[in-house]
Parts: structure tokens; C-alpha cells; sequence
């Protein structure tokens, strides 16, 4: 799995992830692949946890897109919904989960950061747009934990962005350094 934060702060938004892949109790630093986790798309930062084959597929399918659009929530959530059937027509995405969901699955996680601000997407297209702060992956909950305790004393969203995913690569057995950055000023 992996650490992936998002933070506004300061008239700073920032997304940070660790570098490690694990493919059951195999571990692939970046030492063997560069296993960058945030992709660009336009003026958005993306990053993907789950399947390492997520990365790849919705890096892809965004291509495909005439206009993805992540400027708020409800321009994530029709990008989104124009995303899915991509994923399956071209990219053969399998969408059951279990017989009683309501809807297809995507079966990602993702947070996306921009000028606008930082958003979270889930696997039934579900958008969240976060004030403060978020983190996906099997180190979340380390990430949150390390990122509340310290958004009131950082004085930049970088700041509290490597806090957490530093936490997630600390606790975590599937993250590891070193982690990727990126940082924008908000609108």
C-alpha cells in the first residue's frame, strides 16, 4: 500500500507520497523502480493508492478524457463519472465488488491537489474537498494522526504534508522513503 498526504495551509496546498511498492511480502524500494505515485494532469497533482496497476490505468484514461476538469467538487465528480466507463471499455477494469453495492466500483483511492484546493475520490466516485488536511493509503491513519498534532505549529502545508507521510514511512511496513513533494500556491 503506501502513504499519500494532501494539505492546505498558508496559501499553500501540498501532496506528498512515499516511493515504496509492495507486491504481497515483497518489497520494491525505489532503489529498483522509481515508483513515483503522483501523476500531473493539467494543473492537478493525482495521487493513487491501492493496486499499483491504478497508477498506470487512470494516468492513461485521463488522456483519454476531452476535458478533465478539477476545480471543485463537482468538476472532480464529473470527471470521475466520465472516467469510469473509460476504465472499463479500454482498460478492462473489473467493476464487482460484492452483489449488494450500489454501484459500480472503481476500486481507487485517490487524492488530487491544485490551486483550487485538495480533494479525496473513492472507489464509488464519492468527492470530498478538505479545509485542512488528508491522507490514503495503509499509513493514513498514522499520516492524520501525525499531520493533526502538527498543522497548528507548521507554518507551510510542505510542512505538514512530509510530517505525515514521514509518520506512515515510520509505522507503516508498506511505506518507505524517500517521498515525492510537490507544492502550489492556492487561488
Amino acid at each position: 500500500m503506501t502513504t499519500i498526504t494532501v494539505v492546505r495551509k498558508n496559501n499553500q496546498v501540498a501532496i506528498a507520497a512515499d516511493r515504496l511498492t509492495t507486491f504481497g511480502d515483497t518489497r520494491l524500494s525505489s532503489r529498483y523502480e522509481a515508483n513515483a505515485k503522483i501523476f500531473k494532469v493539467k494543473d492537478t497533482f493525482i495521487g493513487i493508492a491501492g493496486s499499483s496497476a491504478h497508477h498506470h490505468v487512470v494516468e492513461n484514461a485521463m488522456k483519454k478524457l476531452d476535458a478533465p476538469r478539477f476545480n471543485s467538487k463537482a468538476e472532480v465528480f464529473a470527471t470521475m463519472v466520465s472516467l469510469h466507463p473509460l476504465l472499463k471499455e479500454f482498460f478492462y477494469l473489473n467493476p464487482k465488488e460484492e452483489d449488494d453495492d450500489p454501484y459500480e466500483s472503481s476500486h481507487y483511492i485517490m487524492v488530487m491537489a491544485n490551486a483550487s484546493g485538495i480533494y479525496g475520490v473513492y472507489s464509488y466516485r464519492e468527492v470530498f474537498a478538505f479545509d485542512r488536511f488528508w491522507a490514503i493509503g495503509s499509513g493514513r491513519t498514522f499520516a492524520l494522526g501525525a499531520m493533526y498534532a502538527s498543522y497548528d505549529k507548521a507554518k507551510t502545508a510542505r510542512e505538514v504534508a512530509e510530517v505525515g507521510v514521514n509518520a506512515g514511512c515510520e509505522f507503516d511496513k508498506n511505506s518507505a522513503g524517500p517521498i515525492n513533494m510537490h507544492v502550489m500556491r492556492t487561488k
